[in-house]
């Protein structure tokens, strides 16, 4: 490195350059965010839909009960 002082200019212009570079990265940061937010959002809504159409689903089929006679015979030789 280079150990010799720097002038006030080249202080200020050292700073401002990476203020600059910090301002670009955060600007880069906030768009990835975003981009992984929009990209949750569709999953989500995707995931939704597709529970909602497996619960109509269920609901317009119900599922044969495997419960037999047995019961009811029993409820008849108890009573």
């Amino acid at each position: 490195m280079n150990d010799e002082p720097k002038s006030a200019a080249e202080l200020k212009e050292m700073r401002l350059n990476r203020k600059r570079a910090q301002e670009v990265d955060g600007i880069k940061a906030m768009a990835e965010i975003a981009a992984a937010d929009i990209a949750i959002r569709q999953r989500t809504e995707k995931l939704r839909a597709m529970r909602l159409a497996k619960e109509a689903a269920d609901r317009a089929n119900p599922p044969e009960s495997k419960v037999k006679g047995k019961t009811k015979a029993r409820i008849a030789k108890r009573g």
